[in-house]
């Protein structure tokens, strides 16, 4: 197959938002790279190891973070979202007086939309929603990593735990959060066209919003699964098994994804410039209950599946023409 180069004549703004996505993915190993440089530089270890111990004290990531406006509007993170490009579309005011427990899908690859439109303000959340102060979580072994979790916590990404969340919601009136509810288990069958949904067995998000009476905001993003591609992996294959084993021990499943190349658009990791546009949906109010009985947070699981499905079927025939099959919540 003849190799696909990107032309010479490709605009200046669409260099500079594949540079920005680029620079995105190589943040991680960037960043450690830098640290572990200092780190075995005599001249920067005391300095090193003292961050490190500052790193296991810093309750940050567990009080809602050291969020700055200002890092969530740097124009990199506008590139990153042009690139695609990304979209958040609300189909209804929210209520600034109260506190919102968005729920993500599909988590994708790595949860691309979640981390440009959620997690930094590059698709005008703070104006869409005036008033909403979101906090995206993710997990607490990510602020475990040097200088990277400056980063997370300079954008207001918080620990997914339950502590972290009781602490977002109870700060007063629109502090909310959001969380990728699929996890790193539905990203196995994150497939372009594809919409499977780990989310039946996912019961912890609608008792945290029940415990605080927070709001259940469903977020459907179409073209989340379609950025990159993946390696087939069916139930049983050799590559399901390994994925299986290796989440049994490190707790996350590694996805094996491809896209396209920086100078061509064959084979590479960089993601594929195809649409997400992420829909929010309609609050579903919850009361404040402290011990939510099976029976309730099945009530409520059910009232999110519904407006989740909602979202699916307003919108499927508009942002997922390409769609192999209608959305399925799995096991």
């Amino acid at each position: 197959m003849a190799v696909k180069w990107a032309p010479l004549s490709t605009p200046l703004p669409r260099r500079r938002q594949t540079t920005a996505v680029l620079l995105w993915m190589l943040l991680i190993p960037i960043l450690l790279t830098v640290f572990a440089y200092l780190l075995i530089t005599p001249t920067f270890t005391p300095w090193c190891l003292a961050y490190l111990v500052f790193i296991a004290l810093d309750p940050a990531p567990e009080v809602g973070a050291r969020r700055s406006m200002f890092f969530r509007r740097l124009p990199v993170w506008r590139w990153c979202k042009d690139y695609f490009p990304m979209q958040l579309l609300p189909t209804v005011e929210l209520d600034p007086s109260k506190n919102y427990l968005f729920g993500y899908h599909p988590h994708g690859i790595i949860g691309l939309g979640a981390f440009m439109s959620f997690g930094t303000d590059a698709s005008d959340f703070s104006k869409k929603f005036s008033g909403i102060n979101v906090r995206l979580l993710t997990l607490q072994t990510n602020f475990h990593l040097p200088l990277v979790r400056e980063i997370l916590l300079t954008l207001g990404i918080s620990s997914v735990s339950r502590r972290s969340c009781d602490n977002i919601l109870n700060k007063g009136p629109g502090h909310s959060c959001m969380i990728v509810v699929g996890g790193a288990t539905e990203s196995l069958h994150a497939f372009p066209g594809i919409a499977d949904l780990i989310v039946k067995k996912r019961l912890g998000f609608i008792k945290v919003a029940l415990r605080n009476g927070a709001s259940l905001v469903p977020v459907y993003s179409f073209g989340e699964n379609d950025i990159w591609d993946q390696v087939p992996n069916p139930p049983g294959s050799v590559v399901r098994t390994i994925q299986t084993v290796f989440q049994k021990y490190m707790t996350f499943a590694p996805p094996l994804f491809f896209g396209r190349g920086i100078f061509q658009y064959n084979a590479g990791l960089m993601p594929y410039r195809r649409p997400i546009i992420s829909v929010v949906g309609r609050p579903i109010d919850c009361p404040k209950v402290e011990s939510p009985s099976q029976e309730l947070l099945l009530e409520y699981q059910q009232k999110y599946l519904d407006e989740l499905m909602h979202i699916w079927d307003t919108y499927k025939d508009k942002y997922a023409k390409n769609r192999k099959r209608e959305m399925r919540f799995i096991e």
